[in-house]
This record gives structure tokens, sequence and C-alpha cells, in this order.
């Protein structure tokens, strides 16, 4: 019986280097995401001293609903590029890019649209932030398929580049935005800054997305596609969930407070989410030419990046408060108070992407989609829970216990997948 979605085996190349380009790819994937977390990190500190604290939290759940908008697009159009398409002939890859790029699109356009209709029928900051957003979305989420297309190719310096573009079309936007001082300057100025950068993407590949190549795209990829969908969605929707809740059940101010822990771990959420950008990618080269060595892989991956979450979170209990107030102003001192349980719950989410980029590079969907949704059940349940008992401060302690427990699972998931592979691969003797 064949594994979910492994690909043939190719022949290794010196190991010596296979090592140098496993780690320049590793190296681009963490100088694109520092360029654009610098940028969201930016983007955030500005937005947190230019508004108070009840519009910085109106401006978070634009942002959070970005994130789940970029959930779907993931999963439907680059997540299967990125598993089936790295390393692949430039024709293959073109033409895939073509496809998934268009798809990703169409996505931001029809969610976009979405999004305009129910901001305009909310009203208020909340509500023109979401239509505000639902006019952006399709520049947002096409300069981010650029990103991934890149990376399936090994070429991170491209996408590099493409971010550093955003980064520099952000700080004239920014300057319009304080001077207008509204939550909804801020989220088109954001928005406006990357449809720039997609536009160069387009420029830079070469390619122009094909949106009337979606249906086949998704047509050719569903089976990993809408398992990656409910996957994706279930992760940055529990966090939409408990921002929601916490807005509810404490105040929206809460979800400021939140926002603002997230800035401060904001550099090394840039390292956790630029090796996330290549991990899967690197994983299926290594099951392609290692397979033996995917779990040191995908151990060493996940146990480095916890290792050093909480190396950064110790480093952020020694800033004195007075530097603290220059970052974020009037948010770091309930900010501030986030510190340890945030640290861990990031620490968690490290260890579990080791086994994640290993489970996605197996194409076990199906493995991968349940450890998914036990993870985020745990998040919603801890997140909520917490808040309902210790407001802020305990939804941050619910969720850290959960994002440990959803990464206990996740390891489970991979030995249990790598196990079944080697049993796979074992040819069968048989006896006269």
């Amino acid at each position: 019986m064949a594994t979910e979605g492994v690909n043939p085996r190719t022949p290794a190349p010196p190991a010596g280097s296979a090592r140098r380009a496993i780690v320049g790819r590793l190296s681009w994937g963490l100088a694109d995401q520092a360029a654009s977390s610098l940028t969201n990190f930016a983007v955030g500190i500005h937005v947190a001293r230019s508004l108070g604290l009840a519009a910085f939290g109106a401006f978070s759940l634009a942002w959070v609903t970005y994130g789940v908008v970029l959930s779907v697009s993931r999963g439907l159009a680059t997540d299967p590029l990125m598993v089936r398409f790295s390393g692949v002939s430039d024709v293959s890859w073109r033409g895939a890019v073509a496809r998934s790029s268009g798809t990703a699109l169409g996505v931001g356009a029809a969610i976009g649209a979405a999004c305009l209709v129910v901001g305009s029928a909310l009203g208020g900051p909340v509500g023109t932030a979401f239509a505000c957003l639902g006019v952006m979305l399709p520049g947002l989420l096409l300069q981010d398929a650029w990103r991934y297309a890149f990376f399936a190719a090994g070429t991170g310096r491209k996408a590099f580049v493409n971010d550093l573009v955003w980064g520099l079309a952000l700080v004239p936007a920014m300057v319009v935005a304080a001077r207008v001082g509204s939550v909804a300057a801020f989220v088109l100025a954001w928005g406006a800054s990357a449809t720039v950068a997609a536009a160069c993407g387009c420029l830079q590949s070469g390619i122009r997305p094909r949106s009337s190549g979606a249906r086949e795209w998704l047509r050719e990829h569903r089976d990993l596609g809408y398992r990656y969908l409910v996957e994706n969605v279930s992760n940055s929707g529990a966090g939409q969930l408990r921002a929601y809740g916490l807005g509810a059940i404490v105040g929206v101010s809460a979800v400021g407070v939140v926002r603002g822990a997230e800035l401060l771990l904001g550099p090394f959420l840039a390292v956790l989410m630029g090796l996330s950008l290549v991990t899967v990618a690197e994983a299926a080269r290594v099951l392609r030419r290692s397979p033996h060595r995917l779990g040191t892989f995908c151990l060493l991956l996940g146990g480095g990046q916890a290792a050093a979450a909480l190396l950064w979170g110790a480093a952020l209990l020694l800033v004195p408060d007075r530097a603290g107030e220059l970052v974020l102003g009037g948010v770091w001192h309930s900010a501030s108070e986030l510190i340890v349980p945030a640290t861990l719950g990031v620490a968690g989410a490290g260890l579990g992407t080791g086994a994640a980029a290993g489970l996605r590079a197996l194409g076990a969907a199906r493995r991968s989609l349940r450890s998914q949704l036990f993870a985020s059940t745990c998040y919603v349940g801890g997140g909520l829970g917490g808040a309902a008992v210790a407001g802020t401060i305990g939804s941050a302690w619910g969720v850290a216990a959960a994002t440990v427990c959803g990464s206990a699972v996740w390891w489970l998931h991979l030995r249990s997948a790598l196990r079944r592979r080697r049993q796979d691969s074992v040819p069968e003797v048989r006896t006269t």
C-alpha cells in the first residue's frame, strides 16, 4: 500500500553540497520573513502609538480576519504548490504558478466582496476597517502567493526583494495614514503597498495570474487543497474566534493587549514564519533524497524553534518599562504581563511546526488535518475558558497550555506516519 502523496525518491547529491543548499534556502527564508515581519511590526507599532487602545483593537480584528482569509488562500492555492511543485522543472513550475496565483486572486476578490458587504452593514470603526480590508484583499493575497511561488522554485531572494518593495511602499503610505489618523486610513495604506509589491511579483516572475485556471487547479489538487483549507482555516479561525470571544468577554481593548504581546514577540515570530515558508519544501526534498533523515530533520527544526522562543521570552523579561513604553506606548504595561504565557505558547507552536512540516512533506493530509483540528479546538477552548475565569491573563495561560498539548498530538501523528511509511517500503518476502 502506498503512503499518501509520497514523491518518488531521487538520487541524493553529495552531503556537503546538499547541506549548503539547504542552509542557503533557509537563510533566504529567514531574510524574507525578517523583511515581512519588520514591515508588519512597524505597522503594528505605528498604529498602536497613533490610535487609542480601542481603535487599535478594531484594527487588530481586521488584521486577524486577514489571517483567516490568507489561510484560505494558502490552503487552496499555495500549499499544494509547495508540496507538489518544489524543485520541479521550470516549465511545470510556471504553469502551476499561473494557476495557483490566479486561484489566490480569485479568493481575494470573492472574500473581499463579502467583507465589503459585512463591513458596510456593521458600521463604526470595526465595520469601516472590514470594508477597507475587503477592497485590499486581492492585492494582499496575490503578494503572498508570489512569495510561496518563489520559495517553491528555490529562489527565495526574489521573495525577499518583493517584501522589500512592500516595505518601501509602506513608508509614504504610512505617512499619509498618520496625517489622516483613522483606522480606515491605516488599513488602506497597508493594503495598497502590498498591491504595489504584488504587481512587482508579476514583473519578477514574468507570469500573469490565470484566474480562469482556478477551477482546473482546484480540481487537480482537491485531495490536498480542501484538507489544507480546513486545516489552515481551523488554525487561523481559532485565533479569530479567540479574538472575537475575548472582545465579547473582556472587551475590545483586551484584543489590543493580546496584539501588543504578539508584537513584543514579533522578531522571534519573524524567524518562525520565515522558516515556515521553506520547511515544507525542504522536508519534501529531504524525503525524496534521504527519507530516513526526515524525522531527525523535523526534530531539529521544531526543537530549535522552541529553544529560540524561550530565549527571546527570557530577554523580554529584562526590558525596562521605559524602553517598553517607547515601543508600545500605553499598551506596554498591559501587554508586558502576558510575556511569560505568550512565550510558552509560541515555544509550543514552534515545536509543533517541525512535525507539521514532516506530515505535509509526506502528503499525509488526513493526519495533519486531525492534528490541526485537535490543536485548534484546544486553542479556542483554552483561550476563551481562561478569559472567562481570569480575563486577559487567563486567556493567555489557557492558550499556552493548549498549544503545548497540540504540539504533542502533531508529533504523535508524525511518528505514526513515519512508521507506516517504513512498513510500506519494506519489500514483501514470499516463500514457496
